[in-house]
């Protein structure tokens, strides 16, 4: 199932950047802190990239990745990434160290693949929703309803409304 959950969520970010204009994906959006769409998707694709790279090692430290800028300067790049990240997600739940700066010590905090599998599909969302709030204005793109929603608050709002 939460394979099955991050990969239908990417899949939506993929669905976003067909219909999104080269030039709105790189303007800066007041909405955003004067960041763009683009920086966005660049850090989502970035945490998951960093994921998988460092499995088999087992040492993730999601501050040591890559900023890679061709990602927020170009969908089509940032959409074929989108893929190849969707298409290795599916691996055997493994335990991993995550390491984190927290000031300036750095921390190891024991953890496993598919909690940070987890970590990176709710910190998706948490990007999505602002995405959504910068699109809203933008008639042109179609944006589902669950997107950017915690599935925690969908399936509540499910059984509020049944």
């Amino acid at each position: 199932m939460l394979f099955q959950s991050v990969t239908h969520n990417l899949s939506q970010l993929s669905v976003l950047l067909k219909q999104m204009t080269d030039d709105f994906y790189t303007m800066p959006v007041t909405e955003l802190g004067g960041a763009s769409v683009g920086e966005h998707i660049r850090h989502i694709i970035e945490l998951y990239e960093c994921l998988l790279s460092r499995y088999d090692e087992g040492v993730v430290n999601y501050d040591d990745r890559k900023r890679d800028k061709i990602l927020q300067s170009n969908k089509s790049a940032a959409t074929a990434r989108i893929e190849v990240v969707s298409a290795a997600l599916l691996k055997q739940n493994k335990n991993l160290i995550l390491q984190q700066r927290v000031g300036s010590t750095m921390m190891e905090f024991e953890s496993n693949y598919y909690r940070e599998l987890l970590y990176n599909f709710e910190h998706t969302i948490h990007h999505q929703a602002l995405i959504k709030v910068a699109l809203i204005h933008i008639k042109d793109i179609a944006i589902s309803e669950d997107f950017g929603v915690a599935p925690s608050t969908l399936e509540y709002r499910k059984n509020v409304h049944s």
